[in-house]
Formats: structure tokens, sequence, C-alpha cells
């Protein structure tokens, strides 16, 4: 967990901390500190964690502003951090619900959490990004009497994109144009498991993605029997980069001509690349990840039940 705040700070750091601070403040800004709540000693594992769900800011004064404004940053990254990583998890949004309510005490209040919500949920650059984590967010900004008509239209933008392919539920269809022009769409292709893969050519990670995959011996051994196949679906217009390009001839790779997808809002393509794995009925079970591992413990997990 220490690792994931160490890749969040530059982002957290920037616009969702305490207030900078001169010397003279500094004395005061090193005295205010979040208080931890620690679950009962007697209790089994299991119910100290729900405890922890339940409790971990039971000892937060959401209506004191003035110590938002003078706890140290990088403190509540570490804070809200441990909640999430340790206590929520990346698809359970109802801890994330109840921590919003409280945190709408006052308008104050409420943009600290939504700062610091939107780095740790929305930023493509965070190891802890996750839709269903940032919904009750963009719900609570709309709902949220402190924000007039005009404030709520972001919100609005974003959680109508966010509610798009959430997990368990059936991913969008798109259309695909392949190199040889013959036009198809998701839900023609017939899988155990379907790994969309929406990727550019130029892009970096997009080819260390690539790689990862090729490596991957439970993804090989998957593609080869035909239980898993990878659509790549390349979402821009420069064809000429696209075909200079080519992906392996067992994963199908076609284009999204006229960028129906961006034009439709179909699919996040804030960032690229982007994994999601179904299941044979085109449930989403991962859904926007960048983590191969990922991809391989949930085959697992869904082998083993």
């Amino acid at each position: 967990m220490r690792k994931i705040i160490l890749i969040l700070l530059p982002l957290l750091l920037i616009g969702c901390g305490g207030r900078k601070s001169n010397n003279n403040e500094q004395k005061s800004v090193q005295k205010t500190h979040f208080r931890r709540v620690m679950p009962p000693m007697q209790a089994s594992p299991e119910d100290q964690f729900s405890y922890m769900v339940e409790h971990y800011w039971d000892k937060f004064d959401f209506s004191d502003t003035l110590f938002i404004e003078r706890v140290d940053s990088a403190e509540m990254a570490l804070v809200f951090a441990e909640y999430i990583s340790n206590f929520v998890g990346p698809y359970n949004g109802e801890p994330v619900k109840r921590l919003m309510q409280r945190a709408s005490t006052s308008r104050k209040m409420l943009d600290y959490f939504v700062a610091m919500s939107e780095k740790f949920f929305h930023d493509p650059n965070s190891p802890l990004r996750s839709d269903e984590l940032y919904i009750p967010v963009l719900e609570a900004q709309i709902a949220s009497p402190y924000y007039d008509e005009y404030e709520k239209l972001a919100p609005q933008y974003d959680l109508a994109l966010a509610s798009q392919n959430r997990i368990w539920q059936k991913a969008n269809d798109f259309k695909f144009t392949t190199a040889s022009g013959r036009t198809s769409n998701l839900y023609s292709v017939k899988a155990e498991l379907i790994l969309i893969y929406i990727n550019n050519p130029g892009c970096p990670m997009c080819r260390d993605i690539q790689a990862q995959i090729e490596s991957s011996a439970l993804l090989t051994e998957l593609i080869a029997s035909n239980t898993l196949k990878v659509v790549a679906l390349y979402p821009d217009q420069d064809l000429a980069l696209w075909k200079a390009h080519p992906l392996p001839k067992e994963w199908i790779n076609g284009y999204d001509r006229g960028c129906q997808v961006e034009k439709n809002r179909t699919y996040d393509l804030r960032a690229i690349p982007a994994l999601y794995l179904l299941d044979r009925d085109k449930k989403v079970l991962v859904k926007d990840s960048t983590s191969i591992p990922q991809i391989e413990q949930t085959i697992v997990q869904l082998s083993n039940s």
C-alpha cells in the first residue's frame, strides 16, 4: 500500500491537500493529525475488518473545516489510501457513498473529499482508479445543494461515462472494421472469455501491454484453445499508423470507422490502453484495466469458482 502512496503523492499534493504554509505556520501544521480508530482487540479478524469498514472515520470531525486547512496533505493521502486499499476494495462503492454523505456537512468539506477522490479514482495514472468507487462521489456532487446547475454539468457528464460497462453488467457493443475491410461487432465474437484491448500503436504503454499479453503463459494457452479471444480496437483515425503496426494474427484486430465509440461515449477513451475482460455473455469481469496480472487472477478465480 505504501508503494501506491509513493506513486500517488505527486498527483495528490496538487489541488487536494492542505493549504501551503509559510515557516511561521509550520508548527501548527505539524500539530494537526488524523486520529485513527482501533478495532476491538478480542474480535476475530473478520469482525475487526467489518468494524474498520464501518468506523474508520469515526474520530474525524467532518464539521471541522479548520482541520483540513492545517493537516498535512501527504498524511491525509496515506489515510485515504489505507482506507480504500485495506477496507474497501476496487468494486465496493457503498463505503465510499457513506463517506461522501458524512463529508457533505459543508461545501468546503465536500470539495476536499471530492478532490482527493478524483485523484485516487479518476486520474488515469492512479493505480486505484475505479469507476465503481468514483460513481458515489459524482452522485454526491449532483445531489448536493452546495453546487448550482452549471457546477453539476461536469459530474453529470463523468457519471454518464462511468456508468457504462459496469462490473457484472453487459458491455456495450461496438462495430469494428478489419484490415481486409470486413465489418463486424463485439457481440458476434463467441468465446468463453473475451479480452477487449483498446489501443493506439504509437503508445509506448500499449506496446508494453501487448508484450505482456504475448508473454503470459495462461493467456497464450487460452488463446490457442480459443477459450479466450482478444478483440483489439483502434479508436482513432490514422489508419496508416494502425496498418503499420500489425498485431498477432490470432487476435481480432479492427479499427473504429468514424470513431463511433468516442462520439457515442460507449467506452471511456480518456486513458489508452484499456483492457476489459468479458465472460461468454459479454458481462464485464474487469473494467478499464492496464494490469495483466489482474486479468490473469480474475480468470484463475473464475475457473476455481
